[in-house]
């Protein structure tokens, strides 16, 4: 089957690889029809290289149609459509029990102590075969893929896999109050949609970035666009925010940015330099270094009113820059974080799609691109070229 590669830094190829196959009796395997590029997807495109191998198939937003299931498989048939999250859960360990499978324990890896296994994410996240290819294999299927109707577009239902649960679960997090002002920092993919989802529940909603493309996205939503740069020409994102909300600052802060290490010299420096290590130097460095762009968190800090709440959806890792602690504990901040647990959300988003689309998910790609322009597209999602915000590709 033909698949997206990881090749090296910078280097995506669409190549050959083997199709998967039934390896245990609680797998299937789907035919992939839609399959998303996330901002995710961009660390591995750069910042974690040495958890990489050369033809790594990438990706972690898929859904298709199943092609074939396990002996032990009672809840799918052939010929079902489904969506694929990127944990892979089992539903049924005491994480899970707690609906927490971001933090599944049958597939932690405990080499590099971090939680449950991803699709198409690295050595630190299973090294599992990913879903940027013509088809994937899927465990835990009597659990794991979420059934959807036949009928309506790939699109309204593509993005159950990674960006509404995670957006969800960031604006959950948040706890914004009622009738309460919400600070999206970065109007990507995540923050683009946590920003619809906070004007649909009727927040006030101000949503910081620096591409116009992207503000403008958040703006036909309702959410009141703030320009980064523009905001340090006359202060800070802080200073602006706190005059719009009579001097307090909004009550909840999504930072939907988090490690944006390729717009950090300090961080580019350390990333090529530990790509000259061999991995097993490289990647003791690359989770201790302190590669991360902390701009997004430091400004979340400064601008969230005190007692208010921040929720990170963007990820960090490495180690921190020294965190501002006075501040944090001064202002009585609640912060909180983690990987989306995509299946604890899935079944209230579901019951949202089949009614209406009020987040505007059919219309919420900017790309519709085959498997082949998958190299071309990473590079220009990176570079925030060519109005780039979300890619799906067409096997």
């Amino acid at each position: 089957m033909r698949a997206v590669t990881w090749q090296g830094t910078h280097n995506m190829a669409v190549t050959e690889v083997p199709d998967p196959q039934i390896e245990e009796p609680s797998d299937a395997i789907i035919k992939v029809t839609s399959t998303g590029l996330c901002g995710s997807d961009l660390h591995l495109y750069e910042t974690l290289a040495p958890f990489m191998e050369a033809g790594d198939v990438v990706g972690h937003e898929p859904m298709g149609i199943v092609e074939e299931v396990g002996s032990a498989v009672t809840n799918l048939q052939v010929g079902d459509r489904v969506v694929v999250p990127f944990n892979v859960c089992c539903g049924s360990c005491f994480m899970c029990d707690q609906r927490l499978y971001s933090q599944c324990e049958t597939t932690q890896n405990h080499e590099h102590g971090t939680g449950a296994s991803f699709f198409g994410y690295s050595k630190l996240y299973g090294h599992v075969p990913g879903g940027q290819a013509e088809f994937l294999r899927v465990p835990f299927a009597d659990f794991l893929p979420v059934k959807v109707p036949h009928g309506p577009s790939d699109d309204r239902f593509l993005f159950l896999s990674d960006v509404l649960p995670t957006a969800w679960q960031a604006l959950q997090y948040a706890e914004v109050p009622d009738g309460g002002t919400l600070l999206v920092l970065g109007a990507g993919p995540i923050g683009d949609m946590a920003a619809r989802m906070g004007v649909h529940a009727g927040y006030r909603v101000i949503a910081v970035d620096r591409v116009p493309e992207r503000l403008e996205r958040v703006a036909k939503y309702g959410a009141e666009p703030l320009d980064f740069d523009e905001a340090e020409k006359v202060g800070t994102v802080g200073d602006v925010v706190r005059e719009a909300t009579k001097g307090r600052g909004p009550d909840s802060v999504i930072d939907a940015v988090g490690m944006e290490a390729h717009g950090s010299p300090v961080a580019s420096t350390v990333q090529k330099f530990a790509g000259l290590l061999p991995d097993a130097v490289a990647q003791p460095v690359m989770k201790t270094a302190g590669v991360d762009r902390m701009t997004a968190l430091y400004t979340a800090i400064d601008a969230v009113r005190r007692g208010g709440t921040i929720s990170i959806a963007g990820v960090y890792g490495g180690a921190m820059d020294p965190m501002p602690m006075f501040q944090m504990f001064d202002k009585q901040i609640q912060l909180r974080m983690g990987q989306a647990n995509v299946r604890a959300w899935t079944d209230e988003l579901m019951s949202i799609l089949v009614e209406s689309d009020p987040f505007g998910v059919e219309s919420f790609a900017s790309h519709h691109l085959p498997l082949d322009d998958a190299p071309s597209a990473y590079e220009k999602f990176q570079k925030k070229e060519d109005g780039t915000v979300k890619v799906v590709f067409q096997p």
